[in-house]
């Protein structure tokens, strides 16, 4: 598993990922999952990939080399796509490339098409982008009301993001977010773990202003971590106790807490009053049958 952020704000690109896969608890390694397609100056686009290793591999491979043009002889790559969403429409095409010679035979052997990518970056002259890119090929768009999208083990990083993140969230300010995004993920799930590819890209930059990896020891990512938790402690502190008592409501509801049901009449030797018949009140005599 894994877990990889792409924030699109008002200033610029922040991508981060980690860099463990696993196919077992005794197989666990590094692999980098942040690839960046970049001409310096006009245009730098980065792709973060989580899912089968093999599948998300195939994808880049075939990005790199280039995807025959039908119309000519010209391989298309995302160095020479004309806009983002031409560049996000080649990824998805990759996909539906790979599960095509891949897709049959690895669900045969109950291995599935797993594959997930973000697609983050700017094209000289025109706006920056970022796309999630599903396992069928299509894709949707980080906007101003949400900008930014997660793929792999992302619950557990959510709800910083969504707390904290907006638009206008500084370039560097969202930097530091998506690594506390980080932090919690890899706090509740091992199969996410360290080193960390980070990615920022100013907007019209069309050239990556920071790619660094963090290892273990790093630091900043330590005393973010640690500082990061004080904060959670200090603050759950200072708010006041619940002022809820006594047991009311759903509880008593269910007959799991609250008064016992009255006890059954019984008659003297313990048997039940006989039923009461008729419009007098006087009890039923039995009759004979011949």
């Amino acid at each position: 598993m894994t877990y990889c952020v792409g924030l699109k704000l008002r200033g610029g690109l922040v991508m981060i990922c980690d860099t463990r896969t696993n196919a077992g608890i005794d197989n666990i390694s590094s692999f980098r999952k942040l690839h960046l397609f970049s001409t310096p100056g006009e245009r730098s686009m980065a792709i973060a990939s989580s899912g089968n290793l093999s599948v998300t591999q195939s994808v880049i491979s075939l990005l790199t080399e280039g995807m025959p043009d039908p119309d000519t002889d010209r391989k298309r790559t995302l160095l020479n796509a004309p806009s983002m969403f031409k560049a996000a429409q080649l990824v998805g095409e990759a996909v539906r490339e790979v599960y095509r010679t891949d897709g049959p035979s690895l669900e045969q052997h109950q291995a599935g098409f797993d594959v997930s990518l973000l697609l983050g970056g700017q094209i000289k002259g025109r706006r920056m982008r970022l796309f999630m890119i599903y396992a069928a090929g299509n894709f949707i768009e980080a906007t101003g009301d949400t900008p930014y999208l997660q793929i792999g083990e992302h619950k557990y990083g959510k709800p910083i993001l969504d707390r904290a993140v907006t638009y206008e969230t500084d370039l560097y300010e969202g930097l530091k977010l998506g690594l506390l995004s980080m932090d919690s993920t890899m706090r509740s799930n091992l199969a996410v773990g360290l080193p960390l590819d980070i990615l920022v890209q100013p907007v019209d930059a069309c050239a990556p202003e920071l790619v660094h990896r963090i290892h273990q020891g790093d630091h900043y990512f330590e005393e973010l971590s640690r500082k990061w938790s004080e904060a959670l402690r200090a603050s759950h502190q200072a708010i006041a106790q619940p002022p809820y008592k006594g047991v009311t409501g759903a509880a008593v509801a269910t007959g799991s807490v609250g008064p016992r049901k009255p006890a059954k009449v019984q008659g003297a030797k313990g048997k039940a009053p006989a039923k009461v018949q008729g419009g007098k009140g006087k009890p039923k005599r039995k009759t004979k049958q011949k």
